[in-house]
């Protein structure tokens, strides 16, 4: 199903190295012929310094052509580049090694670069230096010694823009090396820092905007747009992933730049919302149903410009409580997610969940259910469907309102009605605290002209 594949526009807000993950999915699946698929990842490494990696993918795509003498000379370009930026950068990857180095370093870092300079004659070209040998050896697809020299010159640099650009090249080794724990830390780091000031595009990139450095308020957009997808990689890796991704995207601050700038990305925010239905304990998570409830609004707002299964079912199915259209949405879902370079793993997961939300919302506007009747909405023979619901009605609250008639082959709930009283007390739960904030803001209202009095008499205050 090309025309739901995401990958060609995830591509352009994300760095080259990150781009070779997405490509070498696709070679493994059939979504694309394999021959276009080879040609982008040679295109994309010939720009690279991983040489090696650049010959072979040549040979792949041109099995019956020499190799261009060009490769020879890059690979010698490289090794020469190589040893000078190691060779400038040494001063400082010999200080770094000390131990009373890092225990004399202090927060501030123009205290710690006074103190180098003076002990050690450690400069800011030195500083800088270290910086650009951590950038050739990202290039060089060299990430775990990258992630070293970045962090390092992330803690030393007093230059704001490089720093940032640091943080960038850091978190993309920290990906491209699978470690997510570390990748977490430096995602929420980031994340910090972008939100605490106006930054470009990581120095490093592919990307030329052309307004993001005059803007501040569009470069923290475009910044944000790049966080976005590269925390994809994260979060759907870490273990805890798809609970923190609701975190964040479900923040005003990313969910207003999902829908300025990024509507597709609610597929992985509809996907995060049904694979988290249950928490840790395995109990229903009210936060999660709450969360399901904000994203089906935002699906509907934002379905003028973005929709597709995975949106569609969680619209059907909680809008128009069409359960035939979301039946057939889900399983052309069950192929999106499958297909999905972020999503492929989850994909039992997803079905699983997303059976659960259509038994649910069935149930609850059902009061007797023919078992195949929703075997057949969920996408399951009969008897697969029986061992499902009788699972289903074990593990959740279902089973003491939920009685199963194998001789008509149905489901008979019967919930108690709820008494009038606590209907009262559940629709006036909150009155009192708003009764009570109304209250407080007329009298801020009303205080407010004395209080402007008192501003323009100063000498009066200071003669108290």
């Amino acid at each position: 199903m090309a025309e739901y594949d995401l990958t060609k526009t995830v591509i352009p807000y994300c760095d080259r190295h990150l781009v070779f993950p997405l490509l070498a999915h696709l070679a493994e699946s059939d979504v694309f012929p394999p021959e276009q698929v080879q040609t982008a990842q040679y295109e994309l490494a010939k720009e690279t310094n991983m040489v090696d990696y650049a010959i072979s993918l040549f040979q792949q795509t041109h099995p019956d052509e020499e190799i261009p003498a060009e490769f020879a000379a890059k690979r010698e370009n490289a090794v020469s580049t190589n040893e000078r930026l190691q060779q400038e950068a040494q001063a400082v990857l010999d200080v770094i090694e000390i131990p009373e180095v890092a225990q004399a370093l202090r927060q501030d870092k123009d205290q710690n670069l006074q103190f180098l300079r003076d002990k050690y004659n450690v400069t800011l070209d030195h500083i800088t230096a270290l910086y650009n040998f951590g950038k050739f050896q990202y290039s060089y697809g060299n990430y775990s010694g990258a992630a070293d020299y970045l962090y390092h010159f992330r803690i030393l640099s007093t230059d704001p823009d490089l720093t940032i650009s640091a943080h960038w090249g850091k978190l993309a080794c920290d990906i491209l090396a699978g470690k997510w724990d570390v990748a977490l830390e430096e995602l929420n780091s980031l994340r910090e820092a972008i939100d605490s000031r106006a930054p470009s595009l990581p120095q490093f990139s592919t990307s030329t905007p052309s307004s993001s450095t005059t803007d501040p308020a569009l470069a923290q957009l475009h910044s944000r747009t790049w966080l976005l997808h590269w925390s994809l990689f994260v979060y759907f890796n870490h273990p805890q992933g798809r609970t923190l991704l609701l975190e964040t995207f479900l923040s005003p601050t990313y969910l207003n730049t999902i829908q300025t700038s990024s509507p597709w990305v609610l597929r992985y925010l509809a996907t995060a919302a049904v694979l988290s239905r249950k928490s840790a304990s395995g109990a229903l998570s009210s936060r999660v149903r709450h969360s399901i409830r904000e994203i089906v609004k935002v699906i509907q707002m934002e379905e003028y410009q973005y929709q597709d299964p995975v949106t569609q079912f969680l619209k059907e199915l909680y809008i128009d409580f069409d359960f035939e259209a979301a039946q057939k949405a889900l399983g052309k879902a069950e192929t999106v997610v499958a297909n999905d370079f972020f999503l492929g793993d989850f994909r039992d997961d997803f079905m699983d969940n997303a059976r659960y939300l259509i038994s649910e919302a069935y149930c609850r506007i059902h009061q007797r259910i023919d078992i195949a009747d929703l075997s057949e909405r969920l996408n399951l023979s009969r008897d697969e469907g029986e061992k499902w619901i009788v699972n289903l009605i074990r593990e959740t609250r279902m089973g003491a309102d939920a009685k199963i008639d194998l001789e008509k082959n149905v489901i008979e709930i019967h919930r108690p009605p709820l008494p009038i009283y606590q209907t009262v007390i559940e629709k006036t739960r909150g009155l009192a605290f708003r009764t009570q904030a109304l209250g407080a803001a007329m009298s801020r209202t009303q205080q407010a002209p004395g209080a402007q009095d008192a501003a323009a008499q100063p000498t009066v205050v200071e003669a108290q």
